[in-house]
């Protein structure tokens, strides 16, 4: 059978960008109106609305012209909207920008220029400052330490500003860019997670797949945190943190390494509870580890589907993650330089 011709075949936009709103506020309207003011203009806007009580989305959706606004009837977390967002785009490449991240001018720009200089690489994250003071950082990307207990590299260290080109364990959600096949090809997020570190699980399945994520310094967005959900020590906050990030070890983490991983985890996460800082969430910890236990049919099915797909070997994870506690400890960036080939 002939091919069609693809000068046929009706063009979509290069990047589809997607935002999801849930009580965002007044975020949502700056937000959007800094997508508004990009240089790069080769882009769609796909905006969900998880039911948000204030309907703050329709009125939001007219600040970027032609906005696609997909209203949901029920909350389906960030996964699941993120999820609506991919199926529903045209781009090849999917932005994802959190409603409370606010980026530069010229962020999809950058990004969509790392495309060029990395044509073998498919994911990509952002610098990220904080919104309240640009000159403190809130990730370089995500790492992953030997306890499986993600970060944002770097955060709330001071930013350098030459911060070299390279890769990191994983991007961040809350301003990446991904090739949109490769996402659905993925799966997506896990909608089991709702929200929180299902970006991260999402980055360590990019890393078992052999494809690789790099920092782009210059693509840089301005970051509240946490805005929708009360804040980052609020019981929402916490509780997913908690559990999905067990999930994520229990998900990911090749069986060679579980026995080093699962018991350092366990210590790390008993010692970060008992710091007494961290003793007013002492219940908050307890009821997101016995919801993480609960719930280990569905992940460990859908383990055994990542587990016997990945490309790459448990010395390539353990690699790519940090062994060095100083680096958890002090929340270090870890930017890797590129191989020349791969």
């Amino acid at each position: 059978m002939a091919q069609s011709n693809r000068k046929d075949k009706p063009q979509g936009p290069a990047v589809t960008v997607a935002v999801v709103a849930y009580n965002s506020g007044e975020t949502l309207a700056r937000c959007l109106e800094k997508l508004a003011a990009q240089t790069f203009r080769d882009f769609e806007l796909v905006l969900v609305d998880n039911a948000s009580p204030q309907g703050e989305a329709q009125a939001a959706a007219q600040i970027v012209p032609g906005t696609r606004l997909i209203e949901n009837a029920e909350n389906r977390g960030f996964a699941g909207a993120c999820n609506q967002a991919a199926e529903a785009g045209r781009g090849q490449w999917l932005a994802l920008l959190n409603p409370d991240a606010y980026p530069e001018a010229d962020w999809l720009e950058q990004l969509v220029a790392a495309t060029a200089r990395h044509p073998d690489v498919r994911s990509f994250t952002s610098r990220q400052v904080m919104d309240e003071d640009p000159g403190v950082l809130d990730g370089l990307g995500d790492v992953m330490s030997l306890p499986c207990i993600p970060y944002r590299g770097g955060y709330l260290q001071p930013d350098p500003g030459d911060t070299p080109e390279g890769e990191v364990f994983s991007p961040c959600g809350a301003a990446m860019l991904i090739d949109r096949a490769l996402f659905l090809e993925l799966g997506g997020f896990d909608e089991g997670f709702f929200c929180y570190c299902e970006d991260v699980d999402l980055g360590y399945r990019l890393q078992l797949a052999g494809e690789p994520t790099v920092l782009v310094p210059s693509a840089v967005v301005r970051h509240v945190g946490s805005a929708s959900s009360g804040g980052a020590k609020s019981e929402f906050a916490l509780f997913h943190g908690y559990r999905n990030r067990f999930w994520v070890l229990a998900k990911d983490t090749p069986a060679l390494l579980l026995p080093l991983v699962l018991p350092t985890h366990l210590l790390a996460a008993a010692y970060v509870a008992m710091r007494p800082q961290n003793r007013p969430y002492l219940g908050v910890t307890l009821k997101a580890y016995r919801a993480a236990i609960a719930g280990l049919g569905p992940v460990l099915k859908r383990r055994r589907a990542v587990q016997a797909t990945r490309r790459r070997s448990a010395l390539g994870i353990a690699r790519a993650m940090t062994w060095n506690p100083r680096d958890l400890t002090g929340r270090r960036a870890v930017i890797r330089v590129r191989p020349t080939s791969r």
